[in-house]
């Protein structure tokens, strides 16, 4: 049973590693905004099928609910709105790589909320060398001295959502106390996803942005991101990943999200022919060595190879 719930890990991988591919597609034909209210529009009416589909009950506590709502938009309109402003600046690599922050960002702030997330000298050493990797990552918005500050706005939406994403992930942990099922959970909070991602499409233009697109205006590539982005990057990745959770546990299924950051990055470079910078790829490098170093057990990796090697030798 796990080796299929592994071969839905990796899958899930490469499906949330090519949302900032499509996202870069999208965003080059619609607003943000609508880009957003759609798929989290398409999220919002699979997930409810599948609860309603199921016969499981919502949550009654007007407590919850409300909580649930401010997750819906901290946790999935908020970021995928700056996420897309974002990949309007910069390269799907990019954004990719700097979304890897986010458990960067969910290690400092659990600290000071829960007494079993506190750091430690292992932690310190990876959150110091994450965010030199987001420093050099951002020397990106120079380019022979002069300063490009729409690529500086666009990493700068891209760290933003990064920082949603750890506010809300700590903030769920707090007020969600009691069990309910979690794809119940998904589908409530994109109930006021999809309404706050409405309210996103509609303010962009007042804002200076661009105005929403007919869905029948757009060329086939546009469109088919678009839609393929809240169906299988959302609805379905949804499912996958409950999927795992339940046959692998909270801990191994989170491990996915260190899968997205290459696979963005190389479907940018292979698919959109991104080009990326010697020192792009230096920062990327260190913000991936600051998450292995803060999430690897290299003492228990160590013995557990060096058991490994008594065993064969025994044998």
């Amino acid at each position: 049973m796990n080796r299929y719930a592994w071969v839905a890990f990796w899958i899930l991988g490469l499906i949330w590693g090519s949302s900032f591919l499509l996202i870069r597609v999208g965003v080059e034909e619609i607003s943000a905004g609508q880009l957003v209210f759609i798929r989290t529009l398409i999220a919002a009416l699979g997930l409810n099928t599948v609860v309603w589909l199921r016969g499981l009950k919502y949550p009654r506590n007007l407590r919850l609910i409300r909580a649930l709502m401010i997750i819906g938009v901290g946790n999935a309109s908020l970021p995928y709105m700056l996420i897309s402003l974002s990949e309007t600046q910069i390269s799907s690599g990019m954004a990719a790589v700097l979304q890897a922050t986010a458990s960067l960002f969910t290690l400092v702030i659990a600290h000071f909320v829960f007494v079993d997330e506190r750091i430690n000298r292992k932690k310190v050493m990876g959150l110091i060398v994450g965010f030199i990797g987001v420093v050099i990552l951002s020397s990106e918005s120079f380019s022979d001295g002069v300063f490009d500050s729409g690529i500086f706005w666009g990493q700068l939406a891209m760290v933003a959502a990064s920082l949603c994403y750890a506010i809300f992930t700590v903030y769920s942990r707090v007020v969600i106390k009691q069990k309910i099922e979690p794809i119940v959970v998904a589908a409530t909070t994109f109930i006021s996803s999809a309404i706050s991602g409405l309210i996103f499409m509609l303010i962009e233009p007042l804002l200076g942005g661009r105005s929403a697109v007919p869905l029948d205006q757009l060329p086939t590539d546009a469109l088919f991101a678009v839609l393929m982005l809240g169906f299988l990057n959302t609805f379905i990745a949804y499912l996958f990943f409950y999927y795992i959770v339940q046959q692998l546990g909270s801990f191994k299924s989170v491990m996915v999200t260190y899968v997205v950051p290459p696979v963005g990055l190389i479907l940018g470079a292979i698919v959109l022919k991104e080009e990326f910078s010697t020192w792009m790829l230096f920062g990327a490098l260190l913000i991936f060595t600051g998450i292995a170093i803060i999430n690897i057990n290299f003492r228990a990796l160590f013995a557990s190879q060096q058991f490994t090697t008594k065993e064969r030798i025994s044998s």
